[in-house]
């Protein structure tokens, strides 16, 4: 898919194409919490079938549960505080001297 159109400067073309399944399915847990939903957005944002879509939304359901974590601590009398660890990976940055 593509639109042309006409400026001052000559003809413009953008070239559109659909979101891979990454980025579907990083579309759809922003916009829904439930998988199955997430699945739906993804396929419909993709134009696939659900059931392709689903396993892939559930592979990347698993991940994100491994890799963040919630812990409450109780303290004595005061309120109780609440430690959130994310793993992140790591970035290698080059540098040209």
């Amino acid at each position: 898919m593509s639109a042309v159109w006409k400026t001052k400067h000559g003809y413009r073309k953008v070239k559109q194409s659909p979101p891979d399944i990454k980025e579907a399915i990083e579309a759809a847990r922003d916009i829904s919490d439930d998988p199955a939903a997430q699945a739906e957005i993804a396929a419909a944002l993709m134009g696939m079938p659900v059931d392709d879509v689903k396993r892939e939304v559930m592979r990347a359901v698993a991940q994100r549960k491994m890799t963040e974590r919630v812990a409450t601590i109780a303290r004595g009398g005061s309120k109780p505080a609440v430690v959130v660890e994310r793993n992140t990976r790591r970035r290698v940055r080059v540098f040209d001297v």
